[in-house]
């Protein structure tokens, strides 16, 4: 594995420190009046998500970690797991359903979602960022009330409740931002 300096760590780097492997979340590079300089880095644990936050200085030496990203397409859940198929070899896979943490929901039949491997451990699943749901339930348009930029509550067909404009009624089709999990726009 490649080592690199503690200046180089930039957000999204995974490494190998400690006996774990972490992510950088936030990188800020501090120059005190007196000293030298160094990288206050806040990383996160890929295995059990806890946070930590190290200085590394420039001579530091750290081991930057490649994840291999596959591609995988759902099949089916049974007991808590996830069973994906590769898309190249058709291996098929099983994964907890925690390692899509609240973005569960949007998981649907046939979805091909990135999986993030080091070695033969999938440490992280990336849903598509676009989703179509399906709106089953939301209050009525109310003549007169598309003035101001307001947004009403809806339940969408996995059970999540997401604010939509006011002009989107029962039983049609959205697309929603999986990252930020908001509406985006009528599909």
């Amino acid at each position: 594995m490649p080592k690199i300096n503690g200046n180089e760590i930039r957000p999204g780097n995974v490494l190998d420190h400690n006996g774990g492997l972490w992510a950088a979340v936030k990188v800020d590079h501090v120059k005190p009046g007196k000293g030298g300089a160094f990288a206050q880095v806040e990383l996160r644990n890929l295995r059990n998500g806890s946070k930590l936050n190290e200085r590394f200085r420039s001579a530091d030496k750290v081991e930057r970690v490649r994840l291999e990203q596959k591609d995988q397409q759902f099949l089916f859940e049974s007991d808590g797991m996830l069973t994906f198929m590769d898309a190249e070899t058709y291996d098929q896979v099983e994964l907890p359903a925690e390692i899509l943490g609240e973005r569960r929901p949007f998981l649907q039949d046939g979805m091909t979602i990135q999986v993030e491997y080091y070695e033969a451990e999938a440490l992280s699943a990336t849903l598509p960022q676009k989703v179509i749901c399906k709106v089953v339930e939301t209050e009525p348009v109310v003549k007169g009330q598309t003035a101001a930029n307001s947004f009403k509550p809806a339940v969408l067909d996995n059970g999540l409740k997401v604010m939509v404009p006011p002009f989107v009624g029962q039983d049609e089709d959205i697309v929603v931002n999986t990252e930020t999990m908001e509406y985006a726009e009528r599909a």
